[in-house]
């Protein structure tokens, strides 16, 4: 296909609002599908060792799959990524209340977070680094988090690699801000019958954050060495996913945050992660300016969600590595601060980078 950006409609929601998909081309091939549904991203399609591309992302082909099932797949998640410990924090002395959706905590912003809200495309480029970039304002108050925010998504294809870079702008109030993006990879190809398992993972991080029952952080950081969370040289996402360790039974499989401890690259990000397929020869970077990884085997992928191609979705079908701050930093303050005053920008820049073996 040729270089540059196409967009589309992708159907209508039941407000009678239409959601338009954008594909960005570049010139090595790499192409990205976005969705103004959630700011999500919807395809990735990079090659294998022989140059055959595929689509290397879990998710729908029609519109009523995301609205439908919401599993997050691609989708950009707000206000606060990961969870909220009984959907409350303080700021400041006053208490806020945030809808709960896990239990009794809030994940990924509660019911109605970013990924369930309508974006608008602001700017598109269709020259050798094509983008996307979509916004959203969040008023006071929305889901129950203070202060207003002005929030902006660019999607930018660079060679052999997506770029995605996350801003917000806080108008009027204190507020806490966690963004990241949920896509689910499988290297093997969306549309391959094989599970991720075998994929060789490496994480940049000495520690990780043990979980209790409901998903919280529980004490601080503890070291990965002599654990099943033990990615600091390459090791297969299976080798120990089936031991009985308490933090894996936790997780039902890997559900925790990495503490990353990679060294900054010249425009500040670092190296968190590595992952390998050696069926397809299809290898993956992140590069993150976040302090912390959520790495997820796809535990609770259950079979019960019918994807691309009719495709039923099953634990270990694929893995999400989502750069952010820790989980429940709200109510750590030992944790990296996810405090934005008023008028202050958030930032967030990562990478995901492509080759083969």
């Amino acid at each position: 296909m040729a270089v540059g950006i196409s967009r589309r409609s992708f159907g209508k929601l039941a407000s009678g609002e239409e959601v338009e998909i954008v594909t960005l081309r570049a010139g090595d091939g790499l192409e990205a599908s976005v969705l103004t549904y959630g700011a999500t991203l919807q395809a990735l399609k990079v090659p294998d060792r022989n140059g055959h591309f595929a689509d290397i992302l879990l998710g729908h082909d029609d519109l009523a799959g995301y609205v439908d099932h919401r599993s997050f797949f691609g989708a950009t998640i707000g206000r606060y990524a990961n969870r909220i410990a009984g959907g409350r924090f303080e700021l400041d002395g006053e208490s806020f209340e945030v809808e709960p959706n896990d239990g009794a905590n809030a994940l990924h912003g509660g019911e109605h977070g970013f990924d369930r809200h309508l974006w608008t495309i602001d700017a598109i480029g269709d020259g050798e680094v094509p983008f996307v970039i979509l916004s959203r304002h969040s008023a006071d108050g929305e889901g129950g988090f203070p202060g207003a925010l002005d929030v902006h998504v660019t999607y930018r294809l660079r060679a052999n690699a997506l770029e995605i870079d996350l801003r917000a702008v806080n108008g009027d109030r204190p507020t806490v801000v966690n963004l990241t993006n949920h896509a689910y990879f499988n290297l093997c190809g969306a549309l391959e019958p094989r599970d991720i398992l075998s994929h060789d993972l490496r994480v940049a991080a000495e520690r990780y954050l043990p979980i209790d029952s409901g998903s919280i952080p529980e004490g601080g950081p503890e070291p990965v060495a002599g654990t099943p969370f033990d990615f600091r040289e390459m090791r297969a996402i299976g080798a120990r996913i089936r031991e009985a360790h308490p933090q894996i039974l936790a997780g039902r499989g890997y559900d925790h945050n990495y503490c990353l401890d990679g060294r900054e690259s010249a425009d500040g990000r670092h190296l968190a992660a590595r992952v390998e397929d050696r069926a397809s020869g299809r290898a993956m970077e992140l590069w993150t300016d976040q302090p912390g990884v959520q790495f997820y085997s796809g535990n609770f992928l259950n079979g019960t969600i019918s994807g691309k191609n009719g495709r039923s979705y099953r634990m270990g079908d694929a893995f999400c590595l989502e750069p952010q701050l820790y989980p429940d930093t709200p109510n750590r303050p030992d944790f990296p601060s996810a405090r934005l005053d008023a008028g202050a920008t958030y930032r967030h820049r990562s990478a995901f980078q492509f080759s083969t073996i």
